[in-house]
């Protein structure tokens, strides 16, 4: 039996007409609507500073991956802190390594882009393959805390200024 090769997902920016398909993505992987009305809130107050989507061949939405814009307090007003959140992927399609290739993907970028530190609240035993770690974000005095509260440095300036106060965007107000 001769096997093909899945074709790889095209990893893009996300446009305007992705909004719809986008939130029924994140639905439908969440088993509710509260992370896509986080998505359209930090779209609205315009914290969203990176927006990726994965799409199959024929171009149907496979996964989704947002940052948003973290302020920090202190010394950590001068770094680019960030958020990672929502990630999500279609159903059918998780435990595919469709939403490590846009984590992946975004996190390189995001480097390029010159951020200094990404926070992440997840699952402990996913998020370490890309670098983040708990031990750094309990310096970070977040409304989060705990294993599940993640930091990856993207650059020598955040473990430097650590301990560091931050406030997310507001739109995580309804998560706290």
């Amino acid at each position: 039996m001769t096997r093909h090769p899945v074709p790889e997902p095209v990893l893009r920016p996300v446009a305007e007409s992705d909004y719809a398909d986008i939130a029924m993505l994140l639905a439908a992987a969440f088993g509710q609507d509260a992370e896509a009305r986080l998505v359209t809130e930090l779209r609205a107050c315009g914290a969203l500073i990176l927006e990726r989507v994965s799409v199959d061949p024929d171009g149907t939405l496979e996964g989704y991956v947002a940052f948003s814009r973290v302020t920090g307090a202190g010394a950590a007003h001068r770094l680019a802190i960030s958020c990672l959140a929502p990630v999500a992927v279609r159903p059918d399609r998780q435990r595919s390594g469709v939403g490590t290739q846009l984590i992946a993907a975004a996190l390189e970028e995001l480097r390029s882009q010159g951020e200094d530190l990404v926070l992440v609240l997840g699952p402990p035993s996913y998020y370490p393959r890309f670098g983040f770690d708990a031990g750094l974000a309990a310096k970070v005095a977040a409304p989060f805390a705990g294993t599940a509260f993640q930091a990856l440095a993207l650059s020598e300036d955040a473990p430097a200024a650590m301990p560091i106060e931050v406030d997310f965007a507001t739109p995580f107000q309804a998560f706290d």
